[in-house]
């Protein structure tokens, strides 16, 4: 079972690609995320769809070294 109060080491974030999307990204940002890669943009019919993948530095580190590890 995992302990959803930590947070993770990834995130995809998607959304309309608006004020409010850009609001989501940026408070991750200041939480210690890093964007992982470029954004992702499709439309839906009506609006623009983003997704940014964001990760956690110190997840990205404690992965590969557990990776190197074995």
């Amino acid at each position: 079972m995992s302990d959803l109060s930590k947070p993770l080491g990834y995130r995809l974030i998607t959304g309309p690609d608006d004020a409010e999307f850009c609001a989501r990204v940026s408070a991750l940002l200041d939480q210690g995320y890093q964007l992982h890669g470029s954004p992702a943009l499709t439309f839906d019919g009506d609006r623009v769809i983003a997704a940014q993948a964001i990760v956690l530095p110190r997840s990205v580190g404690s992965e590969a070294a557990e990776g190197s590890a074995g």
